[in-house]
């Protein structure tokens, strides 16, 4: 095989995933659900990325093979694993060189990164303490309204005002939630109310490492127009939108660390 492979594979709660590289672009990419076995979920978003490459037969023919998420050290054959953090930096950097600050708004925690001139870490902070305003938040809360997310967020989308969900436990807010919707309340202006609680939460980390531009989101929930919308309003600045795959930054910061490793020009 002539040509040299390089991958980024991104371990996370919710989902796996992989993207692959030659010497000159990116060539393949997958998204997997998470299996329980974060080795298996590393397994399959990477045999799913290179049904897209013809030459790439087998895992270990990939030059360079970088994990990350919180599976990282359990991606098999990979030469070494890198944090989410850096790799989110270096994936949202590798897609617009003017990307500055980056709120990641993952399946178990939230994260505020700034990014120096080179796309690496300046500072960062994270709430992962709590599973408020993360994916699995999204998830409870759709399920209170028997709603997958896409339906929650156009929920939300068309409420002319909010009710403010105020707790910032998600076990307290998802309790708060249900009073709400019992005291016949309308449910877009409840659905709404949550995506402005999430979006305050982002604003307090991306304070706390400066909110300098361009700003972007990464991240599955950066899919959620609602939930970005309400960011744009809290901050009062707009945020940029990745011409890639915004919960695929991870993983292609990391491929990037690989052809970096490679010493791949």
């Amino acid at each position: 095989m002539s040509t040299r492979y390089f991958a980024g594979c991104d371990v996370g709660s919710t989902t796996g995933k992989a993207v692959i590289m030659n010497d000159k672009k990116i060539v393949a990419t997958a998204i997997v659900e998470s299996e329980i076995d974060p080795e298996k979920t590393a397994i399959n978003a990477l045999l799913k990325a290179m049904e897209s490459v013809k030459d790439l037969k087998r895992i270990e023919d990939i030059s360079c093979l970088v994990g990350t998420g919180y599976g990282r050290t359990e991606v098999p054959f990979a030469q070494k694993n890198v944090s989410e953090i850096s790799c989110h930096a270096l994936g949202a950097f590798y897609v617009d060189k003017k990307i500055r600050t980056i709120v990641d708004i993952g399946g178990q925690d939230i994260k505020g990164i700034s990014l120096n001139d080179n796309g690496s870490v300046k500072e960062f902070a994270m709430n992962d303490k709590c599973a408020a305003g993360t994916g699995k938040f999204f998830e409870a809360m759709g399920r209170t309204f028997k709603m997958n997310l896409t339906e929650f967020a156009t929920l939300a989308g068309k409420a002319k005002r909010s009710i403010s969900v105020t707790s910032q436990c998600s076990v307290f807010a998802e309790s708060e939630v249900i009073s709400l919707i019992s005291k016949k309340n309308p449910p877009e202006e409840i659905a709404l109310g949550i995506h402005e609680a999430v979006g305050k939460r982002c604003y307090t980390l991306l304070k706390r490492v400066g909110l300098n531009p361009k700003i972007t989101i990464t991240g599955g929930c950066a899919k959620n127009k609602t939930l970005v919308k309400a960011l744009r309003e809290i901050l009062k600045m707009p945020i940029a939108e990745l011409e890639l795959d915004p919960q695929l930054m991870g993983a292609l910061g990391a491929c990037v660390f690989a052809r970096q490793s490679a010493n791949w020009p």
